[in-house]
């Protein structure tokens, strides 16, 4: 856990905006203290929660996406830590952990030339190198018996996620993925369009399910795959439940959990599957953040449900005024998943 940047109580005391008369996150979320153990503190921490970020976009760029995914963690974490601390949800259910400290990654992906193949490859091999960092982490968390919440980063960290969970419970696991598109790409090198591909070729994935594919960005060579493997992958696409209205949007989600839930199961959130959020696939068309929120609380409730992921978000490419908004977002989808869990207070 060397590329662990733990957060200190001066960082979120930074992020913090105390008023008379409320409480937010900030105060109460729980740190691992200065000079523990930090295995040692998650296990022993009654926090169910462990939150961390993975601020990169390498797996992004090196799929001709736009960067700006870095950003997402610190301005999600900045949202968290405002977040009023109430009987609906509690900051001390959430152990913030830190970042994985990806800057050297970062650094040597800038001098790269996508227009040259060999260099995407090179992009390829830095994204393993953090796919290990990822998988690592997230066992940890999960042998410890706690619950991962992470802020991507692109999702390429899909993969990581994935591999994580599976080497925590000693078998393959399942994910269901709200997002626009299947990232179940050739497994050429890695990159955010191929996590899935990947995580199921090496099988640490059993069964997946895309919710909300749209059918103008999936190509008949993935078509063909997921067909052949139907028993393993399913999906709905959004235009047969939002534009033509062949299946309704509540029924879809029973029928992903009914393919799921006989395993324990990772949730991924694409937030370029929602319209106006700046992204590095960014759109006009696609479910609204009202469904994202019923689809979180959904399948959060499920004891099965083993991860959140929220990755694809990019606020700094967005207007200088709104790019509080993405963090704002992931916060609202944070707390969705821990309320789902978690009963509010009489």
């Amino acid at each position: 856990m060397e590329k662990l940047v733990l957060l200190r109580q001066a960082d979120i005391a930074k992020l913090t905006r105390h008023r008379s008369g409320e409480v937010r996150f900030g105060e109460k979320m729980q740190l691992v203290p200065k000079g523990a153990d930090c295995v040692d503190f998650i296990s022993q921490s009654d926090a169910p929660y462990v939150l961390f970020g993975i601020p990169e976009d390498i797996g992004i760029r090196a799929n001709f996406g736009r960067s700006g995914a870095a950003s997402a963690w610190q301005t999600a974490l900045e949202s968290i830590c405002n977040l009023q601390h109430n009987k609906f949800c509690k900051g001390n259910l959430i152990l913030a952990l830190g970042h994985l400290d990806v800057k050297a990654e970062m650094e040597e992906a800038a001098g790269l030339d996508l227009l040259h193949s060999q260099d995407r490859v090179k992009l390829g091999k830095i994204v393993q190198r953090i796919d290990r960092e990822v998988s690592h982490l997230v066992f940890t968390i999960q042998k410890a018996g706690k619950i991962p919440v992470i802020i991507g980063g692109g999702q390429n960290n899909a993969y990581g996620n994935i591999k994580g969970s599976a080497l925590a419970y000693g078998k393959p696991v399942n994910v269901v993925n709200f997002d626009s598109q299947s990232d179940f790409r050739i497994p050429e090198f890695r990159h955010n369009g191929n996590g899935f591909r990947y995580a199921f070729d090496e099988g640490f994935l059993k069964k997946y399910y895309i919710f909300g594919l749209h059918e103008n960005y999936v190509s008949k060579q993935v078509l063909q795959t997921l067909r052949k493997i139907e028993d393993r992958i399913r999906f709905t696409t959004y235009d047969e439940i939002a534009v033509r209205q062949e299946k309704r949007f509540d029924e879809q989600m029973q029928f992903a959990l009914a393919f799921i839930c006989n395993d324990n199961f990772g949730l991924e959130i694409d937030l370029d599957a929602i319209p106006d959020v700046a992204s590095s696939s960014m759109t006009l068309s696609g479910f609204s953040v009202l469904e994202l929120r019923r689809f979180v609380s959904f399948f959060g409730r499920h004891p099965r449900a083993s991860y959140l992921h929220i990755c694809e978000g990019a606020p700094e490419l967005d207007d200088v005024n709104k790019k509080h908004l993405i963090g704002k977002l992931i916060g609202y989808l944070v707390t969705d998943f821990i309320k789902s869990r978690q009963p509010a207070e009489e």
